[in-house]
């Protein structure tokens, strides 16, 4: 079976102290040739697609608050713009930018990824995120957040806050998918000698009314390649394994081993069941942070982590080791169940190019991944089908 393999792009990298990394580039962070370089690179490596971080407020240490750090990197430029500049330069590799569903308009969102796949030609995906913290419903002034404790995962409140969040995305994935169907497959006509461009009969009120928002439609863009573009998410826990149950495609989970892999796809499968998800399994990824290095990839983390003065943590287990290592972990964790894996290259550009020219000649010596693209379409890579209009007669 192929392996299925992600990157996630952040910055300068997933350590802290990744902009100080001899190689790395912190000049050209907020330029978009840095971003098409990356892709084009993960392109090369055959991989199935790149996401791209993103969040309504600088980069924090904190998980509640802003800090006051100055020597970490601080900033970012927006993700579904950065995935729109780099898909005409690609041709091939899946974009998945995040947004935010707590402070953003489902309608705009919507037609913000339908466009991506319009431009990518069929390669766009989504990862929606909740966005909890108080300074970031401060940016936008129409709703005050309670200044619940994150470090006390078992308060009330923060369960309550938390819960209420992840209802009202699954409400924005429900409005973003009904819009992509409300425009048929064959609404455009075009036909010049009568005048008619689109079809009226085939775009469709989508009627959505719920707790947070009520949305018309149709949408303003018609249906794209893919039809619905790849809904992923991150999920750790019960809730948000539900949510990735209820409205995505591909989720990513964060298991320490393989035993714990195991556990997780467990508990994935039972959240589908308890909110009886009809649609084609999940596909699971397991995120691990990495550091790759034929040489010395502790001692460089250990560099790293000097230069931040204090060891880096992750919510997700961390490899630091040879790419050929790293092919024996991944072939052993997969027949705990996974789909496949997402990889956080601890630096950029080092740690992608070592899995895009390390790791991958390995699997592929393996027989496990790839040799060339065979699709063009993100869904039809992780052998889903492209859905059909809901709305379709």
């Amino acid at each position: 079976m192929t392996l299925h393999l992600a990157v996630a792009l952040d910055g300068a990298g997933w350590h802290p102290a990744a902009w100080r990394a001899e190689g790395a580039r912190p000049d050209r962070l907020f330029t978009p040739g840095y971003w098409a370089e990356l892709a084009a690179e993960a392109e090369r490596g055959l991989l199935d697609f790149v996401t791209f971080e993103d969040a309504l407020g600088l980069q924090s240490s904190r998980p509640n608050e802003p800090d006051e750090r100055l020597d970490r990197v601080r900033g970012r430029l927006d993700a579904v713009l950065i995935a729109s500049r780099v898909a005409p330069l690609t041709s091939r590799i899946g974009l998945v930018p995040s947004t935010s569903t707590t402070h953003t308009e489902p309608f705009h969102v919507a037609i913000g990824i339908a466009s991506l796949d319009h431009i990518s030609r069929g390669r766009a995906g989504w990862r929606p995120q909740i966005s909890a913290r108080p300074d970031h419903a401060a940016h936008f002034g129409r709703r005050v957040f309670p200044p619940v404790d994150f470090a006390k995962p078992r308060d009330p409140a923060l369960a309550a806050h938390v819960a209420d969040l992840f209802a009202e995305a699954a409400d924005v994935v429900e409005v973003a998918r009904r819009l992509w169907d409300s425009w048929e497959d064959d609404a455009e006509i075009r036909d010049v000698a009568t005048g008619r461009f689109i079809d009226r009969d085939k775009l469709h009120y989508i009627d959505f009314t719920g707790r947070w928002f009520s949305v018309k439609g149709p949408s303003i863009t018609p249906r794209s390649p893919q039809g619905q573009p790849l809904v992923t998410s991150l999920a750790h826990d019960t809730l948000p394994y539900e949510f990735a149950a209820k409205t995505s495609d591909v989720v990513y989970v964060t298991p320490r081993d393989r035993e714990d892999a195991a556990a997780i796809v467990e508990r994935v499968r039972a959240a589908e069941a308890a909110v009886g998800r009809t649609e084609p399994p999940l596909r699971i990824f397991a995120d691990l942070v990495v550091f790759l290095d034929d040489r010395d990839a502790a001692g460089r983390k250990a560099r790293l982590d000097d230069l931040d003065g204090a060891e880096f943590g992750s919510d997700a287990h961390i490899f630091t080791g040879t790419p050929a290592g790293l092919a024996g972990l991944l072939l052993d964790w997969r027949e705990a169940g996974l789909a496949g894996f997402r990889l956080r290259p601890g630096v950029l550009p080092h740690d992608l190019t070592a899995i895009t020219r390390g790791l991958v000649p390995e699997l592929q010596a393996a027989g496990a991944f790839r040799t060339a693209y065979n699709t063009g379409d993100l869904r039809g890579r992780l052998g889903l089908a492209r859905p059909a209009s809901r709305y379709a007669a």
